[in-house]
């Protein structure tokens, strides 16, 4: 802070002095006298506040020399005491390190005294080891010797005969051992494989129907069936011409049936006459105009349908054509299951049972939905289905995984990948499934005959039931013959008992019951 020095000012304040007593001398009057006394008065005010400002000033100087030096001196402390802390660190780090040194260096002598004395132990017994092979070899020298004379045979010829019995017994050995090992390995791998198949098809769920081959639309009076007909019934006549589709008009109220073994164009025909009753316009012409739309808008939703399932899957990069045909599956069907829910029920499966093994998922859930593409494709294209897909699938340059588990899942190629495999598992686990197809019913109730047959051939059954059309098989036994250990014994044989001898989708679940009743009558 800037100030005047008090030194300055007192000089200042004597010339100023002198100078009015010069004035004052000058003039030599009353006024000039005046003036002068003025002038003193007025210099010792100046020369007073000058001392007082003079002194203010110096204290505050000194306050603040003070509170400098304060400062430095609290810094330098604090830079003292930060540097004592990290050397007393360092002191309690390197007598931390002398102290570990001191133990090791201990350990050192320690383990430096047990080696030498391991040393000593382990030369002592060496000799004893060299002298007791001294004395076997001459053991066995006489033993030799011996057995020269007894068996008249050379140490040579015996050393042969000996080599040939161990060769012949280890590859006895041997051979048993390999058996055992592929016995234990063909075990292993078909639990491995049934784990896997299992988890698949437990962890897929698809809703099964059994495709008709009619359909039903209901109309809103009777009165209606006349107009479907037409005069003569050349609407009728028409209609059919146009869609392929019989139109079955009879006595059910309010209802027309469509019978057609192609969906395809069983659903047009269904549009089409929905469109034609509710327009109210039934004749040739218009039903050729409105079938045809309806054609065209259904090819559209065709597409559609074939989008849908390649995005529920998760994959990417089908060709529109294969997606086109993919859509086309809605209105197909394989004994009676829907071919697009059949495919992208193998598909879910295929990618789970990949997962599994450790494949590519995508591949594996693509070769299942595209398994039966060939299905689709115009009935003028001669050979088998798989074939037909196979070449449409190569035609659209699809991944040659997918083209040969297309081709090869009913064994008309060589299969080229363990997914091919996968695949054809996962089409024979869709298709078997209770409810996914129509199996005649004598064959159904024959299966479930020879299944409550078969667990009644096992000691202590008194009944039998195959419920949930044949899924789970309840075994009732005798209470008085059977007790907790064989009840668990029983159900583990019948179920590998049904293995062995039977044929059937999925799994049968087998529950041993074991009932006690006691009953008393109060009168």
């Amino acid at each position: 802070m800037d100030y005047f020095d008090p030194m300055y000012i007192i000089p200042v304040a004597l010339v100023l002095v002198i100078a009015a007593f010069w004035v004052g001398w000058v003039l030599n009057s009353k006024v000039g006298r005046n003036s002068v006394a003025l002038a003193k008065e007025k210099a010792e005010s100046v020369l007073k506040d000058a001392e007082k400002e003079a002194k203010s000033l110096k204290k505050e100087k000194l306050l603040e020399v003070k509170d400098e030096w304060f400062k430095k001196k609290q810094e330098f402390d604090n830079e003292v005491n930060t540097k004592r802390q990290k050397s007393q660190n360092y002191e309690k780090k390197l007598e931390a390190r002398e102290e570990n040194l001191e133990k090791k260096y201990d350990l050192v002598i320690t383990k430096e005294k047990e080696n030498k004395q391991l040393e000593r132990s382990l030369a002592e017994k060496q000799k004893k080891v060299v002298t007791k092979e001294e004395e076997l070899s001459k053991l066995i020298v006489e033993q030799n010797v011996k057995l020269e004379k007894v068996a008249s045979l050379t140490a040579e010829e015996a050393k042969k005969m000996l080599m040939e019995n161990m060769v012949s017994k280890a590859k006895s050995d041997a051979s048993q051992f390999i058996q055992q090992i592929r016995d234990e390995s063909k075990a292993e791998a078909k639990k491995i494989a049934q784990k896997v198949v299992v988890q698949a098809i437990q962890r897929t769920a698809v809703d099964h129907s059994v495709e008709t081959t009619v359909s039903v639309l209901q109309i809103q009076n009777d009165e209606m069936k006349g107009r479907i007909i037409g005069r003569e019934g050349r609407n009728i006549r028409a209609f059919e011409a146009a869609t392929g589709v019989d139109v079955i008009v009879d006595d059910t109220p309010e209802a027309v049936i469509l019978s057609a073994f192609d969906q395809f164009r069983r659903e047009v025909a269904r549009l089409a006459l929905e469109k034609l009753i509710s327009d109210g316009r039934i004749h040739p012409a218009r039903i050729e105009e409105v079938v045809k739309k309806v054609s065209e808008e259904l090819e559209d939703e065709i597409m559609k349908e074939g989008e849908n399932a390649v995005i529920q899957l998760g994959l990417h990069g089908v060709h529109p054509e294969l997606t086109k045909h993919l859509g086309r599956m809605k209105y197909r069907s394989s004994y009676g299951q829907n071919l697009l829910q059949h495919s992208i029920e193998v598909a879910y499966l295929t990618g789970i049972m990949a997962a599994e093994i450790g494949f590519d998922t995508n591949v594996a859930k693509k070769a299942g939905l595209l398994h039966d593409i060939g299905k689709t494709v115009d009935k003028s294209v001669e050979g088998p289905h798989a074939l037909v897909g196979y070449d449409l699938a190569k035609k659209c340059k699809e991944h040659p995984i997918v083209v040969n588990a297309i081709g090869s899942h009913h064994e008309d190629i060589e299969m080229e990948h363990p997914i091919s495999a996968l695949v054809q598992a996962a089409d024979s686990i869709s298709g078997a499934r209770p409810g996914a197809r129509r199996e005649p019913l004598e064959s159904y109730v024959k299966r479930l005959e020879n299944l409550e047959n078969l667990a009644k051939t096992f000691e202590g059954v008194a009944k039998t039931y195959a419920i949930q059309a044949g899924r789970e098989v309840r075994v009732i036994v005798e209470p008085d013959k059977a007790d907790d250990d064989f009840s668990d014994k029983l159900a583990y044989d019948i179920a590998q008992k049904i293995e062995e001898e039977m044929e059937y989708p999925g799994q049968i679940k087998v529950t041993v019951i074991r009932e006690v009743r006691k009953i008393s009558y109060a009168k």
